[in-house]
This record gives structure tokens, sequence and C-alpha cells, in this order.
């Protein structure tokens, strides 16, 4: 028998992995009929990619022992955040105690301690913290996708497992991408994502292809003549974070120039 427990926000009892539409906070199934609501739908049930799904689903019985009397989202995560954003936020993947617990890319783990305590002192995130599904927090006039939407082994998902995920952010961006103005990617992965991604919508790709670094710049040109910046920040993992490599300072000065942007 499967063992259902509370959710630590709601109390209500949840097996680890969540069925899809079962009552978890923001879970996106069943969908609201719009098209960005139909597109986390389907990816919040995608299962193709067997490693990545075997390795979802381990984690999320098995469990790390602190969290051991929670249950697991243990499901791919959708994209969150405003539908018109004006700032959009690239990542790699969800975290297999973050994300791929809480349902909430970002969330519960110190690499998103790290950017929502950024974002909300540059006024794009409602609160400092973001900590579960349902726990009230919201992104102001801004979004985050990642690249790939399973929490992969070793945070180091194969190429072939990128390119079977590429249609989702390929999907989401086009949908959000009129009101864009500024793209934050979080590591090389995600700026090398946002490049593909972007360039696959129409827009024009500075070349040569724009090399990766904590504040680099570039312009991405849409179809009508729209410029969008894309901006590079190194990633706020514990490695970056705990060497000193990102510091608060350097991450509010790239996401700040998103926010004025």
């Amino acid at each position: 028998m499967t063992e259902l427990l509370p959710h630590p926000l709601t109390g209500a009892l949840f097996a680890s992995p969540v069925p899809p539409g079962t009552g978890w906070p923001d879970d996106p199934v069943p969908s609201d009929g719009s098209p960005l609501g139909d597109l986390a739908a389907g990816i919040s049930t995608c299962r193709l990619c067997p490693r990545l799904v075997a390795w979802r689903e381990t984690v999320a019985v098995e469990k790390r022992a602190s969290f051991a009397d929670q249950p697991y989202w243990g499901r791919p995560i959708a994209g969150w955040g405003s539908e018109t954003p004006r700032v959009l936020i690239v990542g790699l993947a969800p975290a297999a105690h973050g994300g791929n617990r809480t349902g909430r890319i970002f969330t519960g783990d110190r690499s998103g301690d790290w950017l929502f305590a950024s974002l909300h002192r540059v006024g794009l995130a409602a609160q400092a913290t973001s900590e579960h599904a349902g726990d009230g927090q919201r992104l102001i006039d801004a979004r985050m996708v990642a690249t790939v939407r399973c929490a992969p082994p070793d945070n180091k998902p194969t190429t072939e497992e990128r390119d079977t995920c590429a249609p989702w952010i390929q999907t989401e961006i086009e949908l959000v991408a009129p009101y864009v103005r500024a793209v934050v990617a979080l590591g090389a992965y995600g700026w090398d994502a946002a490049l593909r991604t972007f360039k696959g919508a129409g827009f024009d790709v500075p070349r040569p292809k724009p090399r990766f670094g904590h504040g680099a710049r570039a312009v991405l040109t849409a179809p009508d003549g729209r410029e969008v910046v894309l901006l590079g920040s190194y990633h706020p993992s514990q490695q970056n974070t705990f060497t000193g490599k990102l510091t608060e300072q350097m991450l509010d000065a790239v996401l700040g120039e998103a926010a004025r942007a």
C-alpha cells in the first residue's frame, strides 16, 4: 500500500510521487485551458526520458532523511511566474531534493534560497523566501523556466535528454516572448539554452556566439525589431556561493539590471 504523507503547508495527504490532479498546491493538472496552462499540464505529466523518470521517482520514494516525513512531488517541473513576464530567468534543471520535492522551480534548496532572496531585493519577487508550492510567493513581472524539466542524476542531463525536453522550453518561450524585455541565464547551460531557444523562436542572435560569463550581455532581436537583452549570471550553486565566486552583490547586480530593463 502506498504511504500517504501530509503536505508541509496544507496538511493534505499525498503519495510520492504525487499523482496528477490530486490537489497539490499549484498542480497544473487539470489545466486552466490557457495555452500556458495546457503546456504546464503536459510538462508535469511527461515521461519521455526513461532515465530521468526512474531517477526522479526513485528520489521521491527514498528521499533525504531530513525530508522523510514529507511527500515528494517527483514529477517534471513546469515554468512558474507571470504569464506576461518582462523578465525571464532560464536555469538548468530542478534539484533532486528541491523542485523535485516541492513542485516549484528553484524552491527548497540553497540555490533557490539565494535566488529568491535576490529577486525580492530587486523587486521581482513578493517574498524573500520560496519554501514550497502554496506558500504565497509570487513573481512580479517575471517567470522562471528550466531547460530540462526533470531532476537529473548528478545534475547532469545527457544531450539526448536535453534535446528530448527542448520542445517544452521552445514552446514556453514562444508563448511569453512577446512580453519579455530581459533574459537572465543562470550558468553556461542556461546561457546556451537561451541563445538556442530564442533563435528557434525567430530572434536574431549575435554571431559569433556570445561567450558566457558573469555579467555577460548580448542583444537578441525579435522579428518585429524589438530588442531583448540577455544577461549572464553565475549559477547560485553552493559551490559558487560557498567559495565566493558568486556574491549577493553580484547576483543583485545582474537581476537588478534585468528588472530595470
